[in-house]
């Protein structure tokens, strides 16, 4: 039961969970969890807690209304009321999306082929859109929840029919849809759970979907044949181990289906005729545990069909190597050859290959960048295309025609909307044609660097410092730090609106590329997961405390992470209390111990080659010493706390952070009002609201809170 003080005006204190006995007991060793009950998300119990806590944030915030109000109208303001993206061809049409004037989500259109350039005006844009043949509004399909997420939208190769997705609770499940084109109408063949990807057959009578179990692992590929119920679809390929997850990725036009299996640490591929319904997949190179790749359809000067392969097989940033297209067998990896080498200085994370040239994408220095080659020279030097903005990124946008001399980039940085551009793959000559709308922003206000400050074992982690020009660093300064750190992953900068309105505040914001990620290549994940899995809380400390050392003012520095991020967050808030004026955690992984030992919980399987298997001893150990629920920090002296979680989120089960912060509200009574715990209690997903305005509501209630730790709040 939970039991808030309440007032006409709402309640004046947390609501306290009650706590009930449960023990667990593995490896001999007791672990208490008095708020295990919490997990039965459906029990009347758990959501009246819930409902109470959102209640307590709701009350404990609202006296910042009117500055979220502000905040919401400064980012909706950067927000051009009507928004068309880009171009991209497909056969002989461009498709395009549009965001109407104060609609939510974006619609698709098509128009026959031209080509966008830079001097198109916004009038001809807007009259494109508006007279362009509508596909698919997604405006349209909010069946009442008030959330719509659009999972994949495909155009068949003779670009008659659509394949589209939707998911309107935020729970990843999406309904998939096939639509005529040539009339506007479904299909009364509805596959009513599908996950991402897919692709189209080459004579458009099929698509290929992935299905997800249970456990939210996308584990099945499915061929579904138009005109027919999908009760009779095919199942192409399974995948029973569940430490892998299957994806399928659509061609460029004309090459076969690549499909594959992939863990943390290892991944096989294989390819599909999808011209024949009775091809089955064969692989590329076989399944070794701790070797990726992935194949990239591609022909070679004078004819040959083969597969380019990126893969760590003897290289740990990676290298390019070739192999046979299977026909008839699978094959394995000793029929690859050497194609280029590793470049230790390169991390090589894909190919993409066209008529005459690949196009590597890669991390240099920490960059993005792209490798321009031609494929009767794919170990040369080509041209390497850097990113033209200050600490910003660069790479492929969608690229669906394979006979092309130029290909279509995307540039864009914190402050710089995106501009994207045709390549010349001869030269590397670039030509803008189109940019991102961003009203009243200048971009030339603002500033972005990269620094770095030394870890407790000596290495640099590199942070990207963000601020208005007249923001000095001097210490004085209050300051925004975010962080990830898990999965290799990089979250490449990209232009928010919603960030101008702390920087115009002057806050510094500071993005900690942390150990864990990918910013500095493979090496920079191995030194920060499993067992080495406290340098990436370490290195957002050792950020802090360099940026607190004369550059920002240390007593205002509040620190922000997601998913990941969030477990990020909850370890540091234990470990360094003293550091933060303030923590958000959103959606946190922070039950960390429970959750890897239950594999009925979305995703855990999968997990355990990043996090470790709880089943195991010494992976257990290291579990256990930095699981935020496991380590509660000592009452007195905590930061503000602000927590997020959503009731359908597969992702991080909303019990990680309700149980989280129970804990934490009763081992420190008199702290606990400074702890504020915003739930998504009907559909939301795991980043939050979807619609561009709603997410822009988000982040407004998220900085108020924020700016009222930094004392910006008037």
């Amino acid at each position: 039961m939970t039991t808030p003080s309440q007032t006409p005006a709402g309640p004046q204190t947390p609501p306290e969970a009650a706590q009930r006995p449960y023990e667990h007991t593995e490896h001999g060793v007791a672990r208490r969890d008095p708020y295990h009950w919490l997990r039965d998300v459906g029990s009347p119990d758990v959501l009246a807690h819930l409902a109470a806590e959102r209640t307590w944030f709701d009350t404990a915030t609202g006296h910042l209304d009117s500055l979220v109000d502000s905040l919401r109208a400064e980012m909706n303001a950067r927000v051009p009321a009507t928004d068309q993206s880009v171009r991209w061809r497909h056969r002989g049409f461009s498709y395009y999306t549009l965001l109407p004037e104060g609609r939510e989500h974006a619609q698709l259109f098509r128009d026959l082929n031209v080509l966008e350039t830079e001097e198109s005006s916004a009038d001809e844009q807007l009259r494109d859109g508006n007279g362009g043949e509508l596909l698919l509004d997604a405006n349209l399909l909010d069946d009442g929840s008030g959330f719509v997420e659009v999972g994949l939208t495909a155009i068949s190769p003779d670009d008659r029919w659509l394949a589209w997705s939707v998911d309107t609770t935020g729970d990843e499940v999406y309904r998939l849809h096939f639509r005529d084109l040539t009339t506007g109408e479904d299909l009364d063949e509805v596959v009513p759970r599908s996950y991402y990807g897919g692709a189209w057959s080459p004579d458009s009578k099929a698509f290929l979907y992935t299905v997800h179990d249970e456990a939210y692992r996308p584990w099945q590929v499915w061929r579904h044949t138009l005109g027919t119920p999908v009760t009779d679809d095919v199942l192409v390929l399974e995948e029973r181990d569940e430490r892998y997850e299957l994806v399928v990725r659509e061609p460029r036009l004309g090459g076969p289906v690549v499909l594959w299996a992939e863990s943390r640490d290892t991944r096989e591929v294989w390819v599909l005729d999808a011209s024949d319904p009775e091809a089955v997949p064969r692989s590329v190179g076989g399944r070794r545990r701790g070797v990726e790749y992935h194949a990239e359809p591609a022909r070679l000067p004078g004819g040959r069909e083969v597969l380019l392969v990126v893969t760590n097989d003897g290289a740990t940033e990676f290298r390019l190597a070739g192999a046979p297209v299977p026909r008839g067998a699978d094959q394995d990896h000793t029929a690859w050859w050497d194609v280029r080498p590793e470049d230790p200085a390169e991390r090589l994370e894909r190919v993409d290959a066209f008529a005459g040239h690949a196009v590597l994408s890669l991390r240099r220095d920490g960059q993005r960048c792209l490798r321009l080659l031609p494929l009767d020279d794919l170990a040369g030097d080509g041209v390497l295309l850097r990113p033209q903005f200050d600490c910003g990124t660069l790479a492929l946008s969608t690229n669906l025609e394979p006979d092309v001399s130029r290909v279509l980039v995307v540039e864009e940085s914190s402050t710089e909307p995106a501009v994207w551009s045709q390549v010349d793959l001869d030269t590397g000559e670039r030509h803008a044609v189109h940019r991102q709308e961003a009203p009243g922003h200048d971009p030339g206000s603002y500033v972005s660097e990269m620094l770095a400050f030394p870890a407790a074992d000596g290495t640099w982690v590199p942070v990207t410092v963000v601020r208005r020009h007249d923001t000095p660093l001097d210490g004085t300064a209050p300051c925004l730090v975010y962080a990830y750190g898990a999965y290799e992953a990089v979250e490449e900068p990209e232009f928010d609106p919603s960030l101008p309105s702390l920087l115009d505040r002057g806050v510094v914001y500071a993005h900690a590329h942390v150990r864990g990620g990918g910013e500095l290549g493979r090496r920079w994940w191995d030194q920060g997961h499993l067992e080495h899995k406290v340098n990436t809380f370490g290195d957002l400390e050792a950020v802090a405390d360099g940026l607190a050392d004369g550059v920002v003012d240390g007593s205002r520095i509040v620190t922000r992470g997601l998913s990941a991020g969030g477990l990020l967050q909850g370890a540091v808030f234990s470990r360094r209390p003293d550091r933060w004026r303030g923590v958000v955690a959103e959606v946190p992984f922070v039950d960390v111990v429970t959750t890897m030992f239950d594999a009925s919980v979305p995703l855990t399987v999968t997990e355990w080659d990043e996090w470790g298997d709880p089943h195991r001893r010494e992976e257990f150990d290291w579990l256990r010493a930095y699981s935020p629920y496991d380590n509660l920090p000592p009452a007195g002296g905590r930061p503000d706390l602000l927590v997020t979680g959503a009731l359908h989120d597969p992702r991080v089960m909303v019990w990680e952070p309700a149980k989280w912060v129970a804990a934490l509200r009763a081992t420190d009574p008199q702290w606990s009002p400074r702890c504020v715990f915003r739930v998504e209690l009907g559909a939301g997903a795991h980043t939050g609201p979807a619609g561009r305005f709603a997410h822009l509501g988000y982040e407004a209630e998220v900085y108020a809170w924020i700016l009222e730790r930094m004392g910006l709040a008037d």
